[in-house]
């Protein structure tokens, strides 16, 4: 049996889940011999699959649990190691090909995500483009699939290494002369999904890994690129301070986020530039004595002086973060790379040898 994509006639091979090239699910283009029902994790037959002998879900006799899936075996090509970490929307797995031997990592969606028809139809969308992300500073997808009992996973290239939250947190405040850098490279890596229009839209230290190359040194890694993230927070300011709910770490969203206005590459660059703020004093440039303080102060006021909290940092560095976290997006870099070029060029570098260096123009 073969697979093809109803919106543009694509083929693909029998295992195939989505169209790569717009995300779409796959229709079987011939109909499959009649064969026994394929059972979900409660022993009941799903309606409307067809079954895959050579791809068992899971070990035989084990339940499909997504939030404890590690000894099992996903889709016949995967052998769970350990979970690696979780969160409200997903689980994290270290997985091994059982074909190559090569580790990945593994996020399975969390059932309720899963039943989430408009998240569903953008993450395949984005995964369709996130599969072009393959650079040294994205962590970018390299497969989504689906098993029989319904579980979506993506699976990402293994980066080991050092969150930088966890590095913040470790050292309190970064060196410019080692911020500078780590800049830099998140900037490239967000210039190649920009041009790819994909908005990051949660930016953290928690979602940049820093890892060691075989040369000893350093770089830093954009993950979580494309996976079924909200363009917008919801609704405006007082919904989301009424209710207490909002998507995302609203810590790093820029203010057109948190009124749920329509996002550009621009909010990213002011997720960066918050980012690039807290490396260098080990705090965020807005205060309040709750999260919906600190939203309300990121909406209303000017962010705190970096000079105030660490005098060593030139006052041209301070400019480029100022112009960085702009309220208005029209006010800020129009892009990541202009914002981190004009970083390194307050801060004593090379201004504009960023895009030359990083991508090879």
């Amino acid at each position: 049996m073969s697979m093809r994509c109803p919106a543009c006639g694509t083929g693909f091979g029998d295992d195939a889940k989505f169209c790569t090239r717009d995300g779409t699910r796959l229709q079987a283009q011939v109909a499959a011999p009649a064969a026994p029902p394929v059972l979900g994790s409660a022993g009941a037959p799903l309606s409307g699959t067809t079954p895959r002998a050579m791809t068992p879900p899971v070990i035989a006799g084990k339940p499909f649990n997504p939030a404890a899936l590690a000894g099992q075996v996903l889709e016949g090509r995967y052998t769970i190691l350990k979970k690696l970490g979780e969160g409200g929307m997903s689980y994290v797995y270290l997985g091994e090909d059982i074909a190559t031997k090569e580790q990945y990592a593994i996020k399975v969606l969390s059932p309720s995500l899963v039943k989430d028809h408009n998240a569903m139809a953008r993450l395949r969308r984005e995964a369709s483009l996130g599969m072009r992300l393959a650079h040294p500073n994205v962590c970018h997808i390299v497969r989504l699939g689906e098993t029989e009992d319904g579980v979506v996973y993506v699976v990402m290239p293994y980066v080991q290494g050092e969150i930088l939250s966890d590095r913040n947190n470790r050292k309190g405040q970064l060196p410019l002369s080692e911020t500078i850098p780590f800049v830099q490279q998140i900037a490239a890596g967000l210039q190649v999904a920009h041009e790819l229009k994909i908005i990051h839209r949660d930016l953290k230290p928690e979602n940049i890994m820093v890892s060691t190359n075989p040369d000893g040194s350093e770089k830093a890694v954009v993950m979580d690129f494309g996976l079924a993230k909200e363009r917008k927070a919801g609704g405006e300011l007082e919904k989301l301070t009424a209710t207490g709910i909002i998507l995302g770490t609203p810590e790093f969203m820029s203010p057109e986020q948190l009124r749920g206005k329509p996002l550009d590459p621009r909010t990213d660059v002011y997720s960066l530039t918050l980012m690039t703020y807290e490396m260098l004093t080990g705090k965020l440039p807005f205060e309040g004595k709750n999260q919906q303080e600190m939203m309300i102060a990121r909406l209303r006021n000017d962010p705190i002086s970096i000079r105030s909290r660490r005098p060593d940092i030139p006052e041209a560095v301070e400019k480029v973060l100022n112009k960085g976290m702009a309220r208005n997006a029209d006010d800020r870099y129009a892009s990541a790379v202009e914002f981190a070029n004009e970083l390194t060029a307050a801060a004593g570098g090379s201004e504009g040898g960023l895009m030359g260096r990083l991508f090879g123009r």
